[in-house]
């Protein structure tokens, strides 16, 4: 049984809010592999208060969230997992292509997370097997679906991008494991269908969340980081 969590505090020190950050960060994974007991709701309140600070273009906060629990999580899940037959109907296209270090750092990921859950290279049925897991939630008992509207376009997507990255802060904060993902989006018509979504809202993603399964193989990876060298142009005259 995971420890009961306090909404109003955090277990990182705040001493130095760097440092603090910092914790946060290092602390935060994609979690795939979750109990089933159901996060507080008070904690998921606390949770959206947090990531509700997030800046946006204009002061837009174009972000609406959906997050399921109980007999709502289940539905969903089954619902999707019955979509896997028919082509995706995103909201927003899908990357044309990784090419060159993004394709590297994908495919680096991937076999990652293969090598944890015990993926043969090459085995296609395993690994369709371990890209179900999305549609299934990982097992998490809730899961929070992220729209935009769609006049904002990319915009408001990119605004979502950020409210996204802080709910995933702020529910580490709280002792809560998270994993964002765009294939949820990847059926946006049916999350449409069964969560009542506006039709001017566009689905962005979806955060899967709940307690971490520590035992779960899925579990036991980490992905790396780019060094600033890679990342970072000065310019200075």
């Amino acid at each position: 049984m995971p420890p009961a969590i306090d909404s109003q505090t955090s277990p990182v020190p705040d001493t130095d809010p760097s440092r603090t950050l910092q914790a946060l960060l290092d602390q935060r994974y994609s979690c795939r592999g979750f109990l089933p007991q159901e996060v507080p709701r008070a904690t998921i309140e606390r949770i959206l208060q947090l990531a509700q600070r997030t800046a946006s273009w204009c002061n837009a906060q174009p972000w609406q969230v959906v997050v399921t629990r109980g007999a709502a999580t289940e539905r969903l899940r089954n619902a999707l997992l019955a979509a896997q037959t028919q082509p995706p109907q995103p909201d927003f296209p899908w990357p044309r292509e990784y090419h060159g270090v993004y394709q590297a750092r994908r495919r680096e990921c991937g076999l990652a997370l293969y090598d944890a859950v015990g993926v043969a290279k090459g085995d296609r049925e395993a690994s369709a097997r371990q890209a179900l897991e999305n549609f299934r939630f990982f097992g998490a008992p809730h899961v929070a679906i992220v729209t935009s509207d769609e006049a904002l376009g990319v915009y408001g997507a990119v605004d979502c991008g950020a409210f996204v990255s802080n709910f995933m802060l702020a529910a580490t904060s709280l002792g809560v494991a998270t994993v964002p993902q765009a294939a949820l989006a990847s059926r946006a018509d049916v999350l449409r269908a069964q969560l009542g979504l506006a039709a001017d809202r566009r689905v962005v993603c979806g955060i899967s969340f709940g307690f971490a399964d520590d035992t779960h193989p899925a579990n036991g990876f980490r992905t790396t980081r780019a060094g600033l060298d890679d990342v970072l142009t000065w310019v200075e005259s």
